[in-house]
C-alpha cells in the first residue's frame, strides 16, 4: 500500500538505496548499497503499547533471574549448606569415616555430595543418612546446574573488559572499541577467562595438598585431578581439618570451573565450525540452482532481500519453517494484498482482529 507521499514503503524488498547515482560516477561506486535498518525493540523499552501492547516475553529461569546476582547465588548456596550441615551433625554418629570437627566434617560433606565428588572418606551407614545423602546429592547437583554454573557464567563475564583492556594496555581503549572487541570474541575471550582460573586452582590445590596434606607431589597433584573431575576415588583426599576448611571452597570453586571450562570449549568449537560454514557460504561460487532456490516468489528474478535471505539460510541462522512463520505475518498484515506494508496496513489489520 501507498502512503500519503505515493511511496511505497516495504520491509525487505526496501533494503535497497534507491538514492539517485551521478551519471559520471566510477564504476566501483556504482554497486546498490543496502540500507541500515533499526534494530528491534529492546526487551527493556519504556514504552511497550508501542511495540504491539505489549513488552517482548523474557526467558523465565527455574529460579528467577537467567543471570542471578553474587548476592543471589550467595544466599542460596548459603541456605543450602546451613540445612545440609544442620542435618548432617544431627545424624553425624551415623555417618563412618575419617572425622574431624563435627559442625566442619557436615559442612565438608555436603559440599562433597553436591558436587558429587564422593570421597568416600565420609559413608552414610544407616538408612536415614543414606536417604539424606540422596536428597541431597539431587538438590545439590540441580543448585550447581541451574544456580551456580549460572552465577559462575556472569562472573567470567564481568572479568572479560578487564582482559581486553589488559590484552590491549600499550595503547588507549575506548569504550566503544572494548565492547565491539567482546562482541566479536566473547566466547573465545570467556575461554580464556576460565581457563586462567582453572590452571590457578589446579596450582593452587596442588601446593596445599603437598604442603598442608604431607601428600608427595604426584600424589597431590593425582587427588586434585581426581576431585575437579568428580572422580572422587578416595584413595586420596583431604583427611586434616584445615584442609577441609580449604576444600569446603576449593572443591566447590574448582568443580564448577571446570565444568564451565568445557561448556566454553564446545561453544567455541561451535563458534568456529560456525565461521567455516560462513565463509564457505560466502565465498563459494553461486549457480543458476542457487539463483532459483533463493527466488522465494518464483518471480524469475532475484531480489536483494531474497538473496540475503537465502544466503542466512545456507549459513544456518535461520529456517524455511521460520520464514514460512514470518511470510504468513506478512501475508495476514498485508491486507491490500499489494505486497508491500504501510501504518494503513496495520491500522486495517489490527481492525479487522478487533472487529473479529
Amino acid at each position: 500500500m501507498a502512503n500519503a507521499d505515493g511511496e511505497e514503503q516495504c520491509l525487505l524488498v526496501g533494503l535497497l538505496d534507491p538514492s539517485p547515482k551521478p551519471p559520471n560516477q566510477k564504476q566501483t561506486n556504482k554497486k546498490r548499497r543496502l540500507r541500515r535498518c533499526k534494530s528491534a525493540p529492546s526487551l527493556d523499552s519504556p514504552h511497550p503499547e508501542k511495540n504491539g501492547g505489549g513488552s517482548l516475553p523474557r526467558s523465565q529461569f527455574l529460579f528467577g533471574d537467567l543471570h542471578p546476582s553474587f548476592v543471589q547465588v550467595a544466599t542460596l548456596l548459603t541456605i543450602y549448606l546451613s540445612v545440609g550441615a544442620i542435618c548432617f551433625f544431627l545424624v553425624r554418629n551415623q555417618i563412618g569415616g575419617e572425622k574431624t570437627n563435627g559442625v566442619l566434617d557436615a559442612v565438608y560433606f555436603c559440599i562433597v555430595t553436591m558436587t558429587t565428588v564422593g570421597y568416600g572418606d565420609l559413608v552414610p551407614n544407616t538408612k536415614l543418612s543414606k536417604l539424606l545423602a540422596c536428597a541431597f546429592v539431587f538438590s545439590g547437583m540441580a543448585l550447581i546446574g541451574l544456580i551456580l554454573s549460572k552465577g559462575a557464567d556472569y562472573l567470567v563475564e564481568k572479568q572479560e573488559i578487564l582482559l581486553v583492556k589488559a590484552l590491549h594496555m600499550s595503547h588507549k581503549v575506548g569504550a566503544k572499541e572494548v565492547v565491539k572487541e567482546l562482541e566479536t570474541n566473547r566466547v573465545k575471550y570467556k575461554f580464556v577467562v576460565i581457563l586462567i582460573l582453572f590452571l590457578l586452582l589446579l596450582v593452587v590445590g596442588t601446593i596445599f595438598l603437598h604442603k598442608v596434606e604431607k601428600l608427595d607431589l604426584v600424589d597431590a597433584f593425582y587427588c586434585v585431578c581426581s576431585t575437579i573431575t568428580t572422580l572422587g576415588y578416595g584413595d586420596k583426599s583431604f583427611s586434616t581439618e584445615t584442609g577441609r576448611v580449604f576444600a569446603v571452597f576449593w572443591i566447590l570453586a574448582s568443580t564448577i570451573c571446570v565444568a564451565q571450562l568445557f561448556l566454553y570449549l564446545a561453544e567455541l568449537n561451535t563458534e568456529r565450525r560456525q565461521h567455516l560454514l560462513v565463509d564457505w557460504v560466502l565465498n563459494r561460487t553461486t549457480t543458476s540452482a542457487d539463483l532459483e532456490a533463493a527466488d522465494l516468489d518464483n518471480d524469475g528474478v532475484v531480489s536483494a532481500a531474497e538473496f540475503v535471505i537465502y544466503k542466512l539460510k545456507e549459513m544456518g541462522k535461520i529456517k524455511q519453517q521460520e520464514i514460512d512463520l514470518v511470510m504468513e505475518e506478512f501475508e495476514d498484515l498485508d491486507v491490500d494484498q499489494s505486497g508491500t506494508l504501510s501504518v494503513s496496513d496495520l491500522v486495517l489489520a489490527q481492525s479487522s482482529q478487533t472487529g473479529s
